[in-house]
C-alpha cells in the first residue's frame, strides 16, 4: 500500500537524483576544456599507435624512444603547420598600424557598385537594393585590427592547449599498457573477454578510421592547391589548408570551403574590373573546387573510409545524413567513429542478431 511517507520518500529521491545530475553537468561544463584536452589527446594516440608499433617492430626502438619519436613527430607535423601561416601573420601585424581602412572600404564599395552594373546590365534590378542596403554605414570596418588582435591575444591560450593535449598524449602512448590493466581490473569477469576483444577492436579501427581521415585531407589539400596555384590566388597554402580543415565537416564542410575561397578569392582582387578580371576568376575557382569535390566524394573519399572502417559507403552516408538531422554538425563530425565503435559492442555482445551480422560481416 502507497502511504505519504513512501510518496515523500520517492519525491526526495528524485529531487536529490535530479541535483546530483544538475551538479554533475555543472562540473562538466567547468572542465569542458579538460575534456576537450583528452578527446583531442586520445584522438593522437589512435593516430599514434600504428606509428608507435612501426617503430617497435620494423625498427626495433624499445617503447620509451618508439613513444618520445611518435610525439617528435606530432610537434614536427604542427610545427609545419603553424609555420605555414606564420608569413601571413607577420605580413598582417607588420601592417596593422598602417591598415588603411578607409581605403577598404572604398574598394568594397566600389565592388558593391560594379557588381551593381554589371546586374543592370543583365536587366536585373539590383542597384537600388545595394544602395539602400548603405554598406558604408553598417560595416565598421575599423573591426579588422580589432579582431586581429583578438586572434593574437588567444595564443597564449593555444600554447598551453597544446602543450597539454601533448604532455597527456605522451602518457597515453607510454602507459597504453597499464590502462588497459586497469581497465581490466574494473571490469566484470563475465564480460572481460568480450569487453577486452572490442577495446582492441575499437582501437584498431579508429586508429585506421583517422589515419584515413588525414590521408582523405590531405588529397584535398593537394587538390585545393593545384587550383589556387592554376589562378594565381594570393597566399594559396594557406587558404588550401583552410578549406581542407573544413572538410572534417561531411558534406557542409566542402561547401562553405567553396564560399570561403570564393570571398577571398573576389578580396585577392578588389580594384580590378568586376565583369573581367574578379567575377571570372572566382567562378574559375569555384569550378576547380566543385571538381576537387566531385573526385573527393565518388573516389578518394568512399574508398578511404570504407576501407578503414569496413563499412559500405552507402552505409557510411545514410549513418551520416541520419547524425547531421539528428544532432547537426556535431553528430556528422562524430558519426561514423560512433557507429564504428556501436558496431564492434553489438557483434561481440550480440552475434547472434540477424541485422548485426548482416553490419558486421566485414569486422
Amino acid at each position: 500500500m502507497i502511504t505519504s511517507k513512501t510518496i515523500s520518500s520517492g519525491i526526495i529521491r528524485a529531487l536529490l537524483t535530479l541535483v546530483l545530475g544538475a551538479l554533475v553537468l555543472f562540473f562538466f561544463y567547468q572542465i569542458q576544456s579538460v575534456i576537450i584536452y583528452l578527446v583531442v589527446s586520445f584522438i593522437f594516440t589512435m593516430i599514434g599507435n600504428p606509428i608507435l608499433d612501426f617503430f617497435k617492430r620494423r625498427l626495433k626502438f624499445n617503447h620509451l624512444f618508439a613513444t618520445i619519436t611518435t610525439l617528435f613527430i606530432f610537434i614536427l607535423i604542427i610545427f609545419g603547420f603553424i609555420m605555414m601561416f606564420i608569413p601571413l601573420i607577420l605580413s598582417q601585424g607588420q601592417n596593422l598600424s598602417l591598415l588603411n581602412t578607409a581605403e577598404i572600404e572604398k574598394n568594397i564599395i566600389e565592388l558593391a557598385n560594379q557588381i551593381s552594373v554589371f546586374l543592370e546590365s543583365h536587366q536585373i534590378d539590383s542597384s537600388q537594393i545595394l544602395k539602400e542596403a548603405n554598406i558604408s554605414s553598417k560595416i565598421n570596418f575599423n573591426i579588422i585590427p580589432n579582431f586581429l588582435n583578438a586572434i593574437l591575444g588567444t595564443i597564449s591560450s593555444f600554447v598551453v592547449g597544446l602543450a597539454s593535449v601533448l604532455f597527456i598524449t605522451f602518457f597515453f602512448l607510454k602507459d597504453r599498457l597499464m590502462f588497459l590493466l586497469g581497465v581490466k581490473k574494473l571490469i566484470p569477469n563475465s564480460h572481460e573477454f568480450q569487453i577486452l576483444n572490442s577495446l582492441e577492436k575499437i582501437n584498431h579501427l579508429l586508429s585506421r578510421y583517422f589515419i584515413g581521415l588525414l590521408l582523405q585531407l590531405f588529397i584535398v589539400f593537394l587538390l585545393y592547391l593545384i587550383v589556387l596555384v592554376i589562378f594565381g590566388i594570393p597566399d594559396a597554402i594557406v587558404i588550401a589548408f583552410l578549406c581542407a580543415v573544413l572538410n572534417i565537416i561531411p558534406y557542409i564542410g566542402p561547401l562553405i570551403a567553396s564560399v570561403l575561397a570564393a570571398i577571398l578569392t573576389m578580396i585577392s582582387n578588389l580594384g580590378g574590373d568586376f565583369q573581367s578580371d574578379i567575377l571570372p576568376t572566382t567562378i574559375y575557382v569555384l569550378i576547380g573546387f566543385w571538381i576537387v569535390q566531385i573526385i573527393d566524394n565518388n573516389l578518394s573519399q568512399p574508398i578511404i573510409f570504407s576501407k578503414s572502417v569496413s563499412s559500405h559507403p552507402l552505409e557510411i552516408f545514410l549513418v551520416i545524413l541520419i547524425a547531421g538531422f539528428l544532432f547537426g554538425i556535431l553528430g556528422m563530425i562524430v558519426a561514423v567513429p560512433l557507429y564504428t565503435i556501436i558496431k564492434v559492442i553489438g557483434k561481440e555482445f550480440f552475434p547472434e542478431n540477424k541485422i548485426i551480422q548482416s553490419l558486421t560481416k566485414d569486422l
